[in-house]
């Protein structure tokens, strides 16, 4: 216990309460960062779906399709991941330094798919198309689920020591393994399985939104075949979507939550029965009631796009995961909880409090944060721009060869 007391002091000796709003505040920063990137992995999903392609103008309309929005996904990551290591740096340096197997891979996932969308149609490159479709099917099933899975660690903890006092961290100190992360998939023990769930609960999402995008995007008269397939490709991973929420949702009712008393200056961590079902009442009914707008928008653009005849319900079902995303990460570290748990050594565990940069970064960067509307408004518009030509169309495809 006593190994926290300095650094937590440190942080608190002046004007505490400041010091604590601009910690919340950057982690709702992060949150509405993480709930837009989840959103925008409709490409990772997209990438999953070019066996529902059956003639090669169907797979290039795809590609195509999702081309136009992979350097918006890598932003919106990017500013996602600014946003949380900058404010929060202890985390940055414990997860990768710890845990570096698991971001290692996710960064490998994303580094093929930049390296995809630049050759895959490019004449004469020298591995071929195929495997450039495979690199993007691993970033769009194996990134993803890993992302999935990292954070389904944000609930049930990660094996590691850390003593702020000397800044040494051990890994793998529980049960004699180190396994650098890849533990969070297969201990069961620990939760493996509700990170499991959480990674393909996440997948199931992408892969929705991102067969709900690409039915938006593709001409209707020219591609009406592979809409059709694309609306059953909608429906099937509902249901896994449905058995994973399941999964998921028991986990955060039941599982026990890393808690800790925000005025207390060591920073104790307890498990508490209960902790993020007690999360999501704490602020009133405001968490409930935008986790509920979320799950029925998301729901009206399945039914409006998978079961129904709609191009529009990428867009219900977006702002719907947008949304649920929010929650998911305010659950995780607001309201005294640890945002990144320790299952080794509970008092290890990081907090928005015990993790964050100093008052002056985070008094700076709030100041830096007047510009993130300015990013959005880029990818808004951006957007919009490669959006007003309409559905990409069969002679788009033939005349242009990018």
């Amino acid at each position: 216990m006593e190994k926290w007391a300095g650094l937590t002091n440190t942080m608190t000796t002046t004007n505490p309460n400041t010091m604590f709003l601009l910690q919340n505040y950057w982690w709702l920063i992060v949150a509405v960062l993480g709930g837009l990137f989840v959103f925008m992995t409709f490409v990772q999903g997209g990438q999953s779906l070019f066996h529902t392609a059956k003639t090669e103008l169907e797979e290039r309309a795809i590609i195509n399709s999702l081309g136009r929005k992979w350097e918006l996904t890598f932003t919106t990551l990017v500013l996602f991941g600014g946003a949380l290591y900058a404010a929060f740096p202890l985390f940055y340096s414990v997860s990768f330094g710890g845990a570096y197997w698991v971001w290692m891979l996710i960064l490998f996932a994303f580094v093929l798919q930049a390296v995809s969308y630049e050759y895959i149609n490019k004449k004469g490159n020298l591995i071929g198309s195929g495997a450039y479709k495979l690199f993007l099917y691993f970033n769009g099933l194996i990134g993803i689920v890993l992302i999935g899975a990292a954070v389904g660690t944000f609930f049930t903890g990660s094996n590691f020591t850390f003593d702020p006092a000397t800044r040494i961290l051990e890994w793998g100190t529980d049960d004699g393994y180190n396994l650098r992360g890849l533990e969070a998939a297969i201990d069961f023990k620990h939760g493996a399985w509700f990170n499991l769930a959480m990674g393909i609960l996440v997948f199931a999402v992408a892969r929705i939104l991102g067969a709900l995008w690409l039915i938006n995007d593709l001409d209707d008269d020219d591609f009406a075949d592979v809409i059709t397939r694309l609306r059953a490709v909608v429906k099937r991973c509902f249901i896994v979507l449905l058995v994973a929420l399941v999964i998921v949702l028991y986990g955060l009712i039941t599982m026990k939550g890393y808690a800790y008393d925000i005025h207390d200056p060591k920073g104790t961590v307890s498990l508490v029965a209960g902790k993020y079902l007690q999360n999501l009442l704490a602020f009133g009914a405001v968490q409930l009631i935008v986790f509920l707008v979320g799950v029925v928008l998301f729901v009206l653009g399945v039914f409006q796009s998978g079961f129904g005849n709609s191009k529009r319900g990428i867009w219900a079902a977006g702002l719907g995961t947008v949304l649920i995303g929010i929650i998911v990460f305010t659950l995780a570290g607001l309201n005294g909880t640890a945002f990144y748990p320790s299952y080794a050594d509970l008092q290890s565990s990081l907090t928005i409090q015990n993790s964050s940069g100093s008052k002056y970064t985070l008094m700076v960067m709030a100041w830096v944060s007047v510009a993130v509307p300015f990013v959005l408004g880029y990818i808004m518009y951006v957007w919009y721009q490669m959006k007003k030509e309409g559905p990409i169309t069969k002679e788009e495809i033939l005349t242009d060869e990018h």
